[in-house]
Formats: structure tokens, sequence, C-alpha cells
């Protein structure tokens, strides 16, 4: 099928932005002398072993942190009252990435704080190797999709840095390591970054860092970019979208472009319940990630209903009870951009140590004169029928097969009401984005 359902993810960059000095009069002296050497070691990281297997209950200790993660800040966004009937998107992948390469450099309560929050392995080794190699796995080419993950620190280039945690940061991490002029041209150094975030977005995500959020007390700047762009196994004709009401929070009827795939020769993954059903959608790959969207609707016109009944262990088992079954899907065209300030939201979670000037993140200079004082999340994605043709023999292997003798059971899967949209890799269940759609049209 020519034209078919394309998705396009731009989803995420997610900023540290500006850990600083708190107040240059406390350096000492000794200090003082120690921040005119090169910020940055020159450093040859060694690679860790992708092959190495950490203990067994440790074996998917960072999947399941940033999982739960996930619904922890999506249960926090969702109940902040400015956001009661808007769209959610968000990364909890790129967002756990970013604090652990902070982590690395925290100690004391900011690190228990930060561990807390995010659910951390404290295992130093289970925790590297885990995110070595899931950062590894994303990285991994696939002809058929685009998906990569990127690391990044932009630090002071007069101040000094310990080469242990640059170390760690670049081997584990694979964050590459840049020096800026923070001190004497902040908004170079922004556009400096600015630039990078474009880059590693296609263009995207723009002006991310906006005008004065960098500026001479600026000591480190930590990014991590997520990108996925990637089509169907099963595309959507275009010429089966048409105009259909979807039902709003408040009750009230808006007109969608409502996509539809009703083949008769079409196997979903599929389960549901009482209280809601469950769609897996998966993309097209080759020989990288299993890759796959659930999207998840109540019965009912009220979400709420699955927002409180859903958590890490919950997706879980309905993972566990998917089965292969004859859906009809109807899913509406969908474009959401976000921008959150994450600062408060993170203190209200439980790591308010962090930007205060009680932070203790001595492991990244030696000294307790660091912390963070902006942190920015931005998100984009695009659900629509734009893109490439997809191969019929790959949807063999995964979706397709033969009608049975007697008749199936046909599923009818109607997504005209508010629902949640999870991006998953297939094999381990890690969320790399999730969202939800209240109103298509906004």
């Amino acid at each position: 099928m020519r034209n078919g359902f394309f998705l396009l993810g731009i989803f995420t960059i997610f900023i540290i932005s500006g850990i600083l000095i708190a107040g240059c009069t406390q350096v000492s002296s000794s200090n003082q002398s120690m921040s005119t050497s090169a910020t940055i070691p020159t450093i040859t990281p060694t690679t860790p072993d992708s092959n190495s297997t950490p203990a067994t209950d440790g074996t998917n200790a960072v999947v399941n942190a940033n999982n739960q993660f996930a619904f922890d800040l999506y249960s926090h966004i969702r109940h902040v009252p400015e956001n009661k009937e808007s769209n959610i998107f968000f990364s909890p992948f790129s967002m756990s990435s970013a604090l652990a390469m902070t982590y690395e450099g925290a100690r004391g309560k900011t690190a228990d704080e930060i561990a807390s929050v995010f659910h951390f392995p404290t295992d130093n080794k289970i925790r590297r190797q885990q995110y070595y190699n899931i950062n590894t796995g994303i990285n991994q080419d696939d002809p058929s999709y685009r998906l990569s993950t990127a690391n990044a620190l932009w630090a002071e280039k007069t101040y000094y840095f310990l080469p242990e945690y640059i170390q760690t940061v670049q081997q584990y991490y694979n964050a590459n390591a840049t020096n800026l002029d923070f001190k004497n041209t902040p908004e170079d150094s922004r556009v400096t970054i600015n630039k990078w975030v474009e880059g590693k977005t296609e263009g995207k995500i723009t002006d991310l860092l906006p005008k004065d959020s960098v500026d001479p007390l600026t000591r480190l700047v930590i990014t991590n970019a997520l990108y996925f762009n990637g089509s169907w196994i099963m595309q959507f004709d275009p010429d089966e979208t048409s105009e259909k009401d979807f039902t709003i929070a408040s009750g009230e009827k808006v007109r969608v472009k409502m996509m539809a795939e009703e083949k008769s020769h079409i196997y979903f993954n599929y389960y549901e319940n009482d209280l809601l059903q469950i769609v897996e959608m998966p993309y097209l790959y080759d020989d990288g990630k299993a890759l796959s969207m659930l999207v998840i609707l109540p019965k009912g016109d009220n979400l709420t209903v699955v927002d409180n009944s859903l958590d890490a262990k919950n997706l879980s088992g309905l993972r566990d009870s998917l089965k292969r079954e004859h859906v009809y899907i109807y899913l509406p065209k969908y474009r959401i951009e976000t921008q959150y300030d994450m600062n408060t939201v993170l203190e209200e979670m439980g790591m308010p140590t962090a930007f205060s000037p009680y932070a203790d993140f001595s492991g990244m200079d030696g000294t307790r004169y660091l912390f963070i004082s902006k942190i920015v999340h931005k998100a984009y994605i695009d659900v629509n029928e734009k893109g490439t043709e997809a191969a019929a023999a790959t949807a063999d292997v995964v979706e397709l097969q033969s009608a049975p003798l007697t008749p199936p059971k046909i599923y009818s899967f109607v997504a005209d009401h508010p629902f949640l949209f999870i991006i998953q890799e297939r094999e381990n269940g890690n969320i790399l984005f999730i969202g939800r759609v209240m109103n298509p049209n906004a």
C-alpha cells in the first residue's frame, strides 16, 4: 500500500541547564586555582562488555525503574489543574537518561532523592551496564526506521571537573563532552547547544534553551535527545480516513480525521476487560529493535478510570494478556507538542535538594558548590498518513495469518474519546514515550 500511515516522532529533548556555582565568592583560593585548569581531561574510555550479564535480580532493573518513573510522572502531570483536559506527551527514558548522568555525580541526600524519584538501581555495575546496553540497542541501525539517542555534556572551559566523572559518563552513557565559554560568551554557548538539539531532532525542536537561560554562572549543561521515525507494519489507507466525532472530556463532540483499518485478514495483539481495551500496533523493522505503540482505551468516555488503575505492574500484566485477534481499528490523526519546566515537578516528586544551595554534586567536581538551576523537557509527535511504502513480507511474519476456516470474532477498537498511548521496545517493555490524547485537534 502506497503512502500509508506514517508516524513521525521527534520525541524529546531533556536538558539540565545550569548546574551552577552557588556564589563565586564562596569558592576557596585553592579551588579558584583549580578552576583555571582544563575542564574536561583527555580520556580514552574503555568500552563496557555489552554481552556481560549483571546479577539475575537486576536483569531488567533499569527498564523497571524507567517504567515506574513513567507512570509516576504521568500521574503527577495529569493532576496539575491546568493539565486537566490537556494532551500529555513526554519521554520518561530521555529524562531518566539525563538524570542518570546527573546521579553519577550526586552524593549523600541529593543522590538518595534522585534515586528515589527515578527508582535507579543503586548498584553501579547494574545501572551503568544496563544503560549502556539499552542505548547501544536503540542506536542499532535498522533500514526500516530511524531510532537514535544521544547524550552530551557542555562544560565551562575554565571549571575543573573530576576525571572519573567525565570518564564514567563517556564510557557508560556515550556522552560527548565539549568545552564552552559560559563565563564570557553565554549567548554563543546557548546557540551552540540549541544547534546540537536541532540537529539531533532533524530540525523539529528549535530554540530549546530560551534567551538568558544560560548565563556566566553556568558550569554544566547535560543534554539527551531521543528521535524516532517509523511506519506501521499494517498501514492505514488514506482513502479510508473520514471525518468523525470525538468526544472530549467535557462531553463536547469535535470533528476529527479518523483513520480506519478494517481488513479481514489482519490480526493485532489485543485484550479487553470490563474497564478498557488495549491494542498493540507494531512498527516495521528489519534487524533492529522491534517497537510498537500500545493504545489503551477506556470503555466509556472517562479516561480517569484507566488513569487510576494503571501503573507499571498493571501494564506488564496487560502486555502478558495480549492475544492475536481480528480487530478493526479506528484511530484519529493527532499532533502533540509539549514543553515542561521540570524543576517544580521533580521537587514535588521528592528531589528538592538538587535544586537548593544544599545540593551535593561533589562527584562532579570535588566541591559542594554546584546545584541544578533549570530542567527543561520538550517533546513532539506527529501521527499522520504521510510517509513511505511498507514491505508486506515483513508483515507476514509478525502480524498476518491465513483466514481461519470458521469466521473469527471481530473486535472493534474505536478511539473516539480520550485515550492513553505508549511507545515501547517490544522485547523488554521499555517505555520510550508516553502520552494521552484528550483532543486530537488541540
